[in-house]
Formats: structure tokens, sequence, C-alpha cells
């Protein structure tokens, strides 16, 4: 049985004091990305960079949650020698 897929809500807007691309979380926790159309422009002229975009925020976001799976685990292990 596989995994159910993350559901990511996607969400157009045409704003101009907002950024082209948002990510952020919706009420239930799961992903959203609102894209701006009022820089349609902008993101049609760098669609591919965007595209790109992903594997470097992937591994920047891999080295963040490592280094942060390395501080809970000393933390824990600080924990279990405090208590003994």
């Amino acid at each position: 049985m596989l995994p159910e897929k993350t559901k990511v809500e996607f969400r157009l807007i045409n704003s101009e004091e907002m950024p082209p691309i948002v990510i952020s979380y919706n009420d239930d926790d799961e992903p959203k990305v609102v894209i701006n159309t009022y820089h349609k422009l902008w993101i049609s002229v760098n669609r591919r960079m965007i595209a790109g975009i992903i594997e470097a925020l992937q591994e920047k976001m891999d080295t963040i949650l490592q280094g942060y799976l390395v501080e809970q685990y000393k933390f824990e292990k600080e924990d279990r020698e405090f208590l003994q």
C-alpha cells in the first residue's frame, strides 16, 4: 500500500504588494503555494529557474534539518546521562 500523497493547496492572487511566489501552510498544516499573477511576466521569464530552485531548496532544508536532528539527539543523550 502506497502512502497517501501530501495535498498541496495552490492559490492565485493579483497583488502589487505581495511577492511573486509564497510557500506557507494552510489551517490544516498542509503546504500552500500562492502564485501572484501581478508578477506573471517575471514568473514567465524565470520559470525554468524557479523550477530548478526545488533541488537547491531540498539540499538547504536537508542541511538545516540534519543539524536540528543532531542537536536534538545530543539533548536526548544528555538527558539520559543526567537521569542515571
